[in-house]
């Protein structure tokens, strides 16, 4: 008999509501705190409404994992219904969802927690490979390891419009986003895919319209004859929607992959990153 698995990630995997109805996938939001409230990632709270609260308060969103408790709640459910668990994590180094997870797994048995060493739809692209492999039919250990091997072809990065969020959350200094903004920069963020930890790539230089197909350009460049072509996301924060588009034709000219995502970011990411960011993810083989 085929033992039945459930297929659960961290909110941030940025699959969005179509992909995660297409692939069975169950969702732990993580919780962010503004203004003395608690929301949940993307149910009671949007990126557009954090960015128009900074605008009016300076006040930014603080983000907090999923805990034991919650994690612990739903594994046992599903695994006394029968159930075996698959479990995508955001990235070990960005959040402690991940080691979370891991202990409440250690509590219940039969729940493989993966450590996606990615975020947003990076780890959304580790989720689709689970999902493929279940509806294969592959037993749930095997479906864990053979996911946890992929961890490091996944590929995700993202131009960041404006320093200020970052700023605002400590992670760059004044005079960088002062610097960035007379100049003209916008950065690359490059996701390590060991653990999730992140890295500036290339600075780019001009309008956002042009950096992004330059940007997109090297990243193709950067992978060439070694991209799975089965799909690629584009994923982003509130943006303008000819800049997606932009960026969607210009993947579409290349006739790279066989399927274009198009996802937003969660609260989470979003928060973090800012308004007009944007990043192309994709699988190498």
């Amino acid at each position: 008999m085929t033992t039945k698995i459930i297929l659960s990630a961290d909110s941030t995997c940025d699959l969005g509501d179509k992909l995660k109805d297409r692939y069975h996938v169950q969702y732990f939001p993580l919780h962010i705190t503004l203004g003395g409230r608690l929301y949940t990632d993307n149910v009671d709270i949007t990126p557009g409404e954090t960015f128009e609260i900074y605008r009016k308060t300076g006040e930014l969103p603080k983000t907090s994992a999923v805990n034991v408790g919650e994690y612990l709640e739903r594994f046992r459910q599903w695994t006394q219904e029968g159930f075996e668990v698959i479990h995508v994590n955001l990235g070990s180094s960005i959040s402690s969802s991940h080691e979370n997870a891991v202990q409440a797994a250690k509590q219940t048995g039969g729940v493989h927690v993966i450590d996606s060493g990615n975020l947003s739809s990076g780890s959304g692209l580790l989720v689709i490979a689970a999902a493929e492999r279940i509806a294969q039919g592959m037993p749930a250990a095997q479906v864990a390891l053979e996911v946890e091997e992929l961890r490091e072809k996944t590929h995700a990065s993202f131009i960041i419009d404006t320093l200020e969020f970052l700023r605002a959350g400590g992670r760059c200094s004044t005079l960088q986003e002062l610097t960035a903004n007379l100049l003209k920069i916008k950065p690359c963020i490059e996701v390590d895919n060991r653990d999730g930890s992140m890295r500036l790539g290339r600075k780019y230089r001009g309008k956002l319209e042009s950096v992004l197909l330059r940007y997109t350009e090297d990243k193709l460049e950067e992978y060439v004859g070694q991209i799975d072509d089965s799909r690629v996301f584009i994923t982003h924060t509130p943006i303008a929607a000819e800049l997606i588009e932009l960026v969607r034709d210009y993947l579409r000219e290349k006739a790279c992959f066989k399927e274009i995502l198009v996802t937003d970011a969660s609260t989470t990411i979003s928060s973090h990153c800012g308004p007009s960011t944007l990043g192309v993810l994709f699988m190498t083989r």
